[in-house]
């Protein structure tokens, strides 16, 4: 993803000031880091609270990529507010994701009403995707879980109850992601497929939220640089 992003924001005539690979590199770099004018933060789940706050501490803008920390987002999100910092953060920064997750929103509402569909959710990665479900895999489950009253918590197995939304996971080859959200009744099935072709979608939206988060105050989604509200 680094490598994608770099080569997508020199595409569009940005300068790419510093790449930090190590924690050493936040002390031994920071003259250079304070240049910057946002930092785009794609590492992995045990370090993105951290290079969070490295962030912070320079009071510098942060869009965040990393998925797998929401344990500790409340904690970043009062760090952002309180210190009045900026922080863009997505499960997934696919334009075409987003639209999914509108539409998964709006057949959602619509299922509610019908008892005889039920829903699932599956998602296939690359076999170097450290967390599991995905966060996109999570986000979706959560709109779901907010508009279906039948269905009462995600699991990451098989279905054992009419109240659990399952979600498969799979991790094959250098499958960049796919997401598929199944509805399914005894005469028939609905299914919405979004299918990453490559990184290039993720590093695109990554860009656009770096170019559109400089100058703001606060937690940031890609409902808010896309004006997709519930």
């Amino acid at each position: 993803m680094g490598k994608e992003i770099e080569k997508i924001a020199l595409e569009r005539h940005h300068q790419v000031i510093e790449k930090l690979e190590t924690p050493d590199d936040w002390m031994n770099k920071t003259s250079q880091i304070s240049q910057a004018d946002v930092i785009i933060e794609f590492s992995t789940p045990g370090s993105v609270v951290g290079n969070i706050r490295n962030c912070f501490d320079l009071h510098l803008p942060v869009v965040v990529g990393t998925t797998g920390w929401n344990d500790h987002r409340e904690q970043v999100k009062e760090w952002c507010l309180g210190e009045k910092q900026a922080l863009f953060t997505a499960s997934n920064f696919s334009i075409g994701v987003n639209i999914l997750f509108g539409l998964v929103r709006q057949l959602s509402v619509a299922l509610d009403h019908f008892d005889d569909y039920d829903i699932s959710l599956e998602e296939i990665h690359h076999i170097h995707k450290l967390d599991s479900p995905s966060g996109t895999a999570i986000s979706l489950a959560e709109i779901i879980l907010r508009n279906m009253k039948r269905k009462e918590r995600w699991v990451n197995r098989k279905q054992q109850s009419p109240a659990d939304l399952e979600i498969i996971s799979k991790r094959e080859g250098e499958v960049a992601g796919i997401h598929r959200v199944v509805c399914e009744s005894g005469a028939d099935r609905l299914s919405l497929i979004h299918e990453a072709k490559s990184r290039r979608g993720f590093a695109v939206g990554a860009v656009l939220a770096a170019e559109w988060l400089p100058g703001r105050q606060g937690f940031f989604g890609m409902e808010d640089m896309l004006r997709f509200k519930e």
